[in-house]
């Protein structure tokens, strides 16, 4: 624990599955030249898509299509699924993706493109699917911000999950969006004990400043949920009535869960990061990760692996529905209304 970097999520470089080859330190001993260790520097790689518009057929997604501005995730959550795709462009999954973003700096240029091919109709995109369109990185690039104003001058649909209250920088965009039914903001919340938020997801912003960011944009007419996500079975699952009353005092309008999961890399960056944080009950939350997904600690079949199954995921689901029945009762988030889209960009006269 003295190595311990604070403000990173994993504390271990896993290796590439798609790599033949690794470099590891198992006998650092027998190496003529000291190892180069310490905290890693933040290094910005930029990509030009021809494509920004992602599409998927997962049916536990509530969304088709979806916009990636960064790739990798300086937030350094723990336990994001995202961190097995930064293995596709050569880096690793675990201190790699935190340290190492890829930016699209023509994301806006990609979908003004889009929207103004004949064939496009309208429909709602998802920012982001995959990493947090409202990263650190995001105050300097605003990149995020720029695929807003083509939304605006578009009137196309979007739908935002952010863990940062940088949003709030945006809320002239999307107050206008929200006039016209074209907006929903989730903030994906996991737990406000603040020790814990900054040991699983250390560079995100704290509940205090999430619950006052969804007060900020539900005042201004913006329809604002969240996503309890992950319950992590023996840290944060008691937390689920204190999580959704406190974000319905704020004003939020829908609530929805998942499960964690530890697909592919996550698994051992996961078990690195539990032993060295909480060594005495490492193994017991382990076990109960593992109960929920058959024995493993993932499960890649659909709809089964988002809630997991057995006894402790049913008292969780359970906890969880009392919650939402208790909260957001009569609650709900308003439906896109894709009739407002404009044409070239257009307003219409009649």
């Amino acid at each position: 624990m003295e190595e311990y970097m604070k403000g990173k999520g994993a504390q271990i470089n896993v290796a590439n599955r798609f790599l033949k080859q690794s470099v590891t330190f198992e006998h650092e001993e027998g190496l003529d030249e000291p190892a180069l260790t310490g905290r890693p520097r933040t290094e910005i790689f930029y990509e030009t898509p021809k494509k920004i518009i992602s599409e998927n057929d997962s049916p536990d997604l509530s969304f088709v299509h979806s916009v990636n501005p960064y790739q990798g995730c300086e937030h350094g959550c723990i336990y994001c699924y995202a961190r097995n795709s930064h293995e596709y462009w050569g880096f690793s999954a675990g201190l790699d993706f935190e340290t190492k973003i890829i930016a699209k700096k023509n994301a806006a240029e990609r979908l003004e493109k889009q929207f103004l091919n004949r064939n496009w109709r309208p429909t709602s995109i998802m920012l982001s699917g995959n990493t947090d369109c409202y990263q650190p990185l995001e105050k300097k690039l605003k990149i995020t911000r720029s695929l807003l104003e083509v939304f605006v001058k578009y009137r196309n649909p979007v739908g935002i999950i952010t863990k940062n209250a940088l949003i709030t920088r945006d809320i002239d965009l999307l107050k206008t969006l929200a006039e016209d039914q074209l907006v929903h903001v989730y903030f994906s919340i996991t737990t406000l004990d603040e020790s814990l938020r900054q040991r699983m997801e250390p560079r995100t912003a704290s509940a205090a400043r999430k619950l006052d960011a969804i007060k900020r944009l539900s005042d201004a007419g913006i329809p604002v949920g969240i996503m309890n996500a992950p319950i992590i079975p023996g840290l944060n699952h008691h937390e689920i009535p204190q999580v959704l009353e406190s974000a319905a005092k704020a004003g939020a309008r829908s609530a929805g869960y998942t499960i964690v999961r530890l697909n592919g890399q996550i698994a051992e960056i996961t078990k690195d990061w539990l032993v060295k944080n909480f060594p005495e009950r490492a193994n017991k939350v382990w076990n109960l990760i593992s109960a929920m997904h058959g024995g493993q600690v993932n499960d890649s079949e659909w709809g089964r692996r988002m809630t997991g199954s057995g006894n402790y995921a049913e008292i969780i689901d359970q906890l969880f529905q009392t919650s939402v029945k208790r909260y957001y009762t009569g609650r709900s988030m308003p439906p896109y209304d894709v009739t407002r889209f404009r044409r070239g960009g257009n307003y219409k006269l009649f």
